[in-house]
């Protein structure tokens, strides 16, 4: 079976089912590589931690190494092997740590770009479609949301494979769904 190209991309809203989608698509092609999970969440509050901590154990159980990197997903990604998946999850939250901390969104989000074009590794990034919704009253929220929107289109530029997941559908945008996909 033919397995993910080297980037695929899955988008989607919150809670669409990407993540889902992503872990099974690398399950069904990917079971002769290490699985690489990147995670960019932090938690800032008593629920966060506990979702982390459901879901770093739901990913051990599954054979996922998981690396938390709220900030330096690129320096994980330089780390990548070419027997590895890596499933970066997620640019959005990753993105959200980046404007927390200050850092110049655009020149971080090339670096992230080149990063996931330059790894040996095979890459699949989640990542939220913010663009849809009214435009934000606050000038933060605007910032974010155009960020968002260029380091989005700049991974679905460079990705061979880019889905859309819709209450846990595929809308495959660009490429194939490799066969046995589901």
């Amino acid at each position: 079976m033919a397995g993910l190209p080297s980037l695929t991309m899955m988008l989607g809203g919150a809670a669409s089912g990407k993540s889902a989608f992503a872990e099974r698509a690398i399950a069904e092609t990917s079971s002769d590589k290490a699985k690489i999970y990147i995670a960019t969440a932090q938690a800032f509050d008593d629920e966060m931690r506990a979702k982390i901590s459901d879901h770093r154990q739901a990913r051990a159980a599954d054979g996922w190494n998981t690396v938390e990197e709220p900030l330096l997903a690129t320096a994980a990604l330089e780390r990548a092997a070419k027997d590895q998946v890596i499933l970066l999850d997620c640019a959005t939250l990753w993105l959200t740590n980046q404007l927390l901390a200050g850092a110049d969104l655009y020149a971080e989000s090339d670096k992230l770009v080149r990063a996931l074009v330059a790894s040996p590794a095979q890459v699949v990034v989640v990542t939220n479609e913010v663009g849809q919704g009214i435009v934000p009253e606050h000038a933060m929220s605007r910032q974010f949301r155009e960020a968002q929107g260029k380091l989005n289109q700049g991974i679905a530029r460079e990705a061979q494979l880019v889905v859309q997941v819709i209450a846990g559908l595929p809308l495959v945008l660009k490429g194939a769904l490799p066969e046995g996909v589901s």
